[in-house]
């Protein structure tokens, strides 16, 4: 059985994916076309992780593919239906990042409540601005959680400990999974959160928080996105930040990717990331043990 490896994939799952006994091809860096071209060789199992987009054509030229494997958790870069028109599965692993995504998000509300990149900036320029540098406590303030799956979870049981209240909002969860939490809607969470995470993937209909949801969040309140960048209107986001409707946001996705504006990737309210959520040296190995065990499991006919 031959499998191909489109994006970096922890070495040690390589290794227990070829101790299997199943051929593994790494080639990184593929365009689309030359992946529709390399999946006529007949492999049975490709792993990608984003970087990799498994489109119709590629899928439609594919020879003998029966599994694709997104080494982590979105699977907006696969035609999933594509995909299951072909009798092809799709798996991902949906839980070996959610640690590491919550400590980023986390770490991206800590670093605007306490200007932590304009106070290093200014000490690099040898200045001693003890005063400029006046932030805010998290304990005391309001979450708002929208999306309380794994992740969600995950941050929302860091900010407890930091004594902020939580509150959450679900398209498809309307029980509390956490005892501490309370579920409310959308409206009430944008109202109320002085602190906003989202954690939820893309919406076909658009953007999740545009200029509405915006103008119903409270006066000075952050927005921090480590899910996927088509979730916030940018330009909605921009406008409120320069308006003073926000007072900060933190971004570790971007509708373009990577991101070109240069009023976004420079603006003084904005802590940035290069969509570094999952990279983590725990999530990358947890993902390549899971993706090896589905591999494995799939080779010997077994669930994936």
């Amino acid at each position: 059985m031959k499998v191909l490896v489109c994006d970096p994939l922890d070495l040690k799952a390589v290794e227990r994916i070829q101790g299997a006994g199943l051929e593994v091809v790494e080639k990184v860096g593929m365009s689309p076309e030359e992946l529709a071209e390399e999946l006529k060789k007949g492999y049975e199992i490709i792993i990608v992780r984003s970087a990799t987009k498994v489109r119709r054509p590629a899928i439609e030229a594919a020879q003998g593919l029966k599994l694709i494997i997104r080494a982590g958790v979105g699977l907006d870069n696969i035609d999933v239906d594509a995909a299951k028109e072909h009798g092809i599965e799709v798996k991902n692993t949906p839980k070996a990042s959610s640690i590491s995504v919550a400590e980023l998000a986390l770490a991206h509300m800590l670093a605007l409540a306490r200007s932590l990149p304009q106070a290093t900036q200014s000490l690099r320029e040898g200045k001693w601005e003890k005063k400029a540098f006046k932030g805010i406590e998290l304990h005391g303030k309001t979450l708002g959680v929208i999306g309380i799956g794994r992740i969600g979870r995950e941050v929302a049981k860091r900010a407890l400990c930091f004594g902020m209240r939580v509150i959450a909002y679900d398209k498809y969860i309307t029980e509390s999974p956490l005892p501490e939490v309370t579920m409310v809607s959308l409206e009430e969470l944008l109202r109320e959160s002085d602190f906003i995470t989202l954690h939820i993937p893309p919406d076909p209909a658009g953007p999740v928080i545009g200029k509405a949801e915006i103008e119903k969040m409270k006066d000075g309140a952050y927005l921090i996105n480590c899910a996927r960048g088509g979730v916030v209107d940018e330009e909605a986001l921009l406008e409120a930040l320069d308006s003073g409707k926000l007072a900060g946001a933190g971004l570790d996705v971007f509708a373009e990717e990577p991101p070109t504006d240069e009023r976004l990737l420079k603006h003084p309210k904005v802590t940035l990331t290069p969509h570094i959520g999952a990279q983590t040296k725990e999530a990358q190995a947890r993902v390549g043990e899971e993706v090896a065990e589905i591999v494995i499991s799939f080779a010997k006919g077994g669930d994936t």
